[in-house]
């Protein structure tokens, strides 16, 4: 069965730490584009980090960059998001996928467009105080 299932979420300080996992069943994750979403209540879904073999390095969105590391173990056919110095904002669910993309550029276009069978349960993580 192809599946790719988040954990690793949870409650968490600011400036606490916290690594998401998501492992790959059915396929093989390095083939692909991984990407890491998230949904923060009244914003739209965003990615936050993305890897690919045919990219030179790994993709962040801007308010993440130095806090944030993605990484993927080909062994263990699991992809991760290491999230350091964590804020408030960083708050909501969040869930990774392919859509079967090979790059991260066509993963995020295909993001926008995909509907809710895309997508697995998610991790939740709160940062508060």
């Amino acid at each position: 069965q192809v599946q790719l299932v988040e954990s690793g979420g949870g409650l968490v300080q600011p400036g606490g730490s916290l690594k998401l996992s998501c492992q790959a069943s059915g396929f093989t994750l390095e083939h692909y584009a991984v990407g890491w979403f998230r949904q923060t209540p009244g914003r739209e879904l965003e990615m936050v980090s993305c890897i690919s073999n045919l990219d030179p390095s790994p993709d962040y969105v801007d308010s993440v960059k130095g806090r944030f590391a993605i990484s993927r173990d080909d062994a263990k056919n699991t992809a991760y998001l290491q999230m350091n110095n964590l804020k408030t904002e960083d708050t909501g669910v969040y869930y990774c996928t392919t859509l079967w993309a090979h790059t991260c550029e066509v993963l995020e276009r295909m993001a926008r467009n995909a509907d809710s069978r895309s997508w697995g349960r998610g991790t939740q993580v709160t940062v508060s105080s």
